[in-house]
């Protein structure tokens, strides 16, 4: 709060006037004084008697001179002074006016203080308000301008990807084109090969029915052969008929881990290889047929540290070889034998006692179109 208030002074100017007036009076009398001693020394200097009398005499009439002006600037200063008085009497009456009226002013002053303070605490909490305003405005300004920054590069992703979908739509196009090139020679080239392969067919048809004839040719001496075997043979235990083959045991051709035919072997296969031979002379020359020779063991593994082979499936080919050479030897022609081995893979007994261990040691004959 502005609080103002005027305090009415002591008026001091008639005691300065007549302070002054005394001090001119005392200035005058000390300046006769000096003008007396001053004199008075010159008059008892012989050397300079006339002259300073003279000079005391002009001396003298110009300070009466000035002593008059000195007088009448006294009679002015006085009256001057005598009206500076009056004057600062009515400022004084003036000023008791004038401090009444700022009382009154003053305890309007309060008023508006108290309106300035209230209005003070008003602003402040607007103040207040607004720069809450402000911080949340400054805020979603902020966040705005993060949402533009993230849209800036979103859209820039956008049309990285869309000129990137762009390249890739152009890609597609030109592997389009290519493919539909690449199509359309592919229906030229299977027009052509529909072509091709009806001509195919035929001779595949042509072929198969030469095959089927062939078969047929085989299959007519087929019985014929397993009829003269059968005979040549006779109904030995060792001698078992499947379907269109003949399973002889190795044991009556091959001694225990041996594939050297023993005798009594060799005098089977020789009977053998003259149903072979007969058979050769009575078939065409033009059917095209073979005897197979497939050599089985049992799953007994082979001793290590034999000599000769290492496993079940080199035991059964060289048996497979040692009848196909046997039957050769006998004059069965080569070109008509066919051996092989499938050592323990095709048994026909799947326990393994005595019995059927026996029965999986197997040379299988077989006659068959090549």
């Amino acid at each position: 709060m502005i609080n103002i208030r005027f305090r009415e002074k002591t008026n001091t100017w008639p005691a300065f006037v007549d302070l002054f007036s005394n001090l001119v009076i005392i200035l005058i009398f000390l300046l006769i004084v000096f003008v007396f001693l001053w004199t008075t020394t010159s008059v008892f200097n012989k050397n300079t008697g006339a002259k300073t009398v003279s000079d005391l005499k002009k001396a003298n009439a110009e300070q009466a001179q000035k002593i008059l002006q000195m007088t009448a600037d006294e009679e002015e200063a006085k009256r001057l002074l005598i009206l500076a008085r009056a004057e600062l009497e009515n400022l004084g009456n003036n000023n008791t006016q004038l401090v009444s009226e700022l009382e009154q002013v003053n305890v309007n002053m309060d008023e508006l203080v108290s309106e300035y303070e209230a209005k003070v605490t008003e602003l402040r909490t607007q103040g207040i308000n607004l720069q809450q305003q402000v911080a949340k405005l400054s805020q979603q300004l902020n966040q705005a301008q993060i949402d533009k920054q993230n849209t800036a590069i979103l859209e820039q992703e956008r049309r990285a990807l869309q000129t990137q979908m762009d390249e890739q739509r152009a890609s597609l196009s030109e592997q389009l084109a290519k493919l539909q090139s690449a199509l359309n020679a592919a229906e030229e080239k299977a027009h052509e090969k529909d072509i091709q392969y009806i001509e195919m067919s035929n001779r595949l048809n042509k072929a198969l029915a030469d095959k089927v004839a062939e078969l047929n040719n085989v299959a007519m001496y087929q019985s014929e052969f397993y009829k003269a075997i059968k005979d040549a043979l006779g109904d030995g235990s060792y001698i078992q008929p499947d379907g269109d083959r003949f399973i002889v045991s190795s044991d009556i051709l091959f001694a225990s881990g041996s594939y050297s035919l023993s005798p009594e072997g060799k005098n089977q296969i020789r009977l053998l290889a003259n149903v072979i031979k007969d058979l050769e002379n009575k078939i065409p020359s033009d059917v095209k047929w073979i005897i197979r020779i497939d050599g089985h063991t049992d799953k007994k593994p082979v001793v290590p540290g034999t000599k000769g082979y290492s496993n079940n499936m080199e035991l059964s080919l060289l048996r497979a070889k040692a009848v196909a050479d046997e039957l050769a030897k006998a004059g069965v022609s080569r070109r008509r034998l066919v051996p092989s081995g499938f050592g323990d893979l095709h048994p026909v007994e799947l326990r393994t006692d005595k019995e059927s261990l026996q029965k999986n040691r197997r040379i299988e004959l077989q006659l068959t179109n090549r």
